[in-house]
């Protein structure tokens, strides 16, 4: 009976899959999903689901909900709490005027270029720099609509252009603040600062290049076909932040470059932890708002904003991980990763085309669904077995996952960030992932190629 385990769990993904396509909530079709499947597996099989260092209660029933229970608390005491402070603290910096005076002075320089396509070439770096340390999508995009988007077009390019632009400048989120990096790196057991500068920098930089010559010449096409059929635009209201000196721009960087100087790459006697960085500058940044503002009421409930999105993050990201983890338990305990490790070396294929077939599923989720944080988690924790089943590196396997899974977003018609940036250009979402299709595969396969050069 065992032997059906692994067909079970493909029925009920390609089940879950459907569930996803019809807009169903993430989290508990992903729940669902993994509860079936280690049912099935407890009722038919003989693989011991529980994680480790978890015993027995004598029940099958009970095991189940204590894995979920161990993963729950896994993850809200690791990874997850670490992605709720960085959420938290990206929500206090945007709350004080931090994160807009950091956009405000990256974009300025733009406004001095006369080349219209190169300054939106540079407009999509900019925005790409600027996630490493604004590491929503959303967030970003809305300060970009207000920042660079007025100086896209005043430069000579369509609103539409802009917006393309603008929707894929968090297609790639390299920086260890991000959630689906920091998973990564947790999945290959590396510092984030670790993984940023070994293995994330050396694929984005190429990358990165391709995109923006991409974008040079998709735009300028599309601009001179100028098809693009334009509605009222929705209005781009100034983020509702305080006017604060400009010199509150490093205080959204300044976790990161701590985290780079005390570590193995600078000084490597004295260890920083990520969480400890992000409450250590908050705490600081607090205490510079007293003396610079005196109204310490005001400023303690500005501070709250870092408490208040901690709780949102994880009721969307930490809670879609944690049902994430357990799907994910389910479908290696049937025993379906094991045998698509044998099947693939059965027929001589190695990393490099688990590498591309991992991907690819990661990719069709995040454009069917808009969202790359389910489809990513869903596999990035299979990563260590499958790597381990062909011989090659998990993190050779994990980045151009995550990666896709920012990349497909930013050419999906029901993302979040590009149903909004279609609203600001008057344009419908299809008009900008058509403009956005072309740079993001380009970027992928330059990905996927360069990966298996340096790490394949």
């Amino acid at each position: 009976m065992s032997a059906l385990l692994p067909w079970i769990a493909v029925i009920v993904t390609i089940i879950a899959g459907w569930a996803l396509l019809k807009r169903y909530q993430t989290h508990l079709v992903l729940l669902f999903a993994g509860l079936v499947i280690l049912v099935c597996v407890a009722l038919m099989g003989d693989a011991s689901f529980l994680p480790k260092g978890v015993k027995p209660s004598g029940f099958w029933l009970f095991d189940i909900f204590a894995t979920l229970k161990s993963i729950a608390t896994k993850q809200s005491s690791g990874i997850g709490f670490l992605i709720m402070t960085a959420g938290g603290f990206a929500a206090y910096m945007d709350r004080i005027g931090a994160a807009k005076a950091l956009v405000d002075i990256a974009v300025k320089p733009l406004a001095k270029l006369r080349a219209p396509y190169v300054v939106l070439a540079a407009g999509y770096l900019v925005g790409q720099i600027l996630v490493m340390v604004i590491p929503s999508a959303a967030g970003l995009a809305m300060l970009l609509l207000v920042a660079l988007f007025p100086i896209l077009k005043a430069v000579g390019t369509s609103p539409a252009a802009a917006a393309a632009v603008i929707g894929t400048s968090a297609g790639m989120t390299f920086t260890p603040t991000a959630g689906t990096a920091n998973l990564a790196a947790k999945v290959a057991g590396l510092d984030p600062i670790i993984y940023l500068v070994q293995y994330q920098l050396p694929l984005a930089v190429p990358t990165l290049i391709v995109c923006c010559v991409a974008h040079y010449f998709v735009q300028r096409w599309y601009d001179k076909k100028n098809d693009d059929v334009y509605a009222e635009a929705a209005a781009v209201k100034a983020v509702d932040a305080p006017q604060v000196p400009k010199w509150y721009a490093i205080f959204p960087i300044l976790p990161i470059a701590l985290l780079i100087i005390f570590s193995k790459l600078v000084v490597a006697s004295v260890k920083l932890d990520t969480i400890a960085a992000l409450f250590m500058v908050w705490t600081g940044v607090v205490v510079i708002e007293i003396i610079r503002l005196r109204d310490v009421k005001k400023i303690f409930k500005d501070a709250m904003a870092m408490f208040q999105s901690m709780g949102k993050m994880f009721a969307g990201i930490v809670a879609l991980i944690i049902c994430a983890e357990f799907f994910a338990t389910g479908l290696q305990t049937s025993g379906l990763i094991d045998a698509l490790i044998k099947s693939a070396q059965g027929v001589g294929a190695g990393m490099g085309a688990m590498t591309v077939l991992l991907t690819g599923i990661v990719s069709v989720v995040t454009f069917l669904t808009g969202s790359g944080v389910g489809a990513y988690s869903s596999f990035a924790t299979l990563a260590p077995d499958v790597a381990a089943g062909l011989g090659g590196s998990v993190e050779a396997l994990v980045t151009p996952m995550q990666f896709a899974s920012g990349m497909l977003r930013a050419m999906s018609p029901v993302a979040g960030v590009i149903i909004a940036v279609a609203g600001a250009a008057g344009v419908s979402p299809v008009a900008i992932v058509r403009r956005t299709w072309i740079p993001m595969i380009l970027g992928l396969l330059t990905t996927l190629i360069v990966n298996q050069i340096l790490f394949g």
